[in-house]
């Protein structure tokens, strides 16, 4: 397991939930790119309403019937790991937005495998 402490980057990406990546939910290529590249963890968090560079509002509200809701994956490691993944995204991420934020983590800890996890 990946130590991480201290001092590291942020990578936040904005897209829609309905951008794919050669048939697959673009957020699922993202998270499953970082994993492979062993960074320290990947989190996808859907919106309820946003708009980006085309200047469209998406909206979950009853009312609507926007289906390309905003999706943020967000990715925190060292920087150089982070910066060492940044080829990967310019390839996935053709609309969309990526930030990168310094940020310190303060812990990081992950679940302690079962036995049952292990087999």
């Amino acid at each position: 397991m990946t130590q991480l402490h201290g001092s590291a980057l942020r990578v936040t990406i904005l897209v829609g939930d309905c951008d794919t990546f050669h048939h697959k939910p673009l957020y699922s290529e993202i998270v499953h790119r970082a994993h492979q590249a062993g960074l320290a963890g990947a989190s996808v968090f859907k919106g309820i309403e946003g708009f980006g560079a085309s200047s469209l509002i998406h909206t979950s509200r009853l009312l609507s019937l926007s289906e390309d809701l905003p999706v943020a994956i967000v990715i925190a490691d060292e920087e150089a790991r982070i910066r060492a993944f940044l080829p990967q995204l310019d390839e996935l991420v053709t609309e969309g937005l990526v930030i990168l934020d310094k940020c310190e983590v303060i812990r990081y800890v992950g679940r302690r495998e079962t036995k049952e996890e292990a087999q």
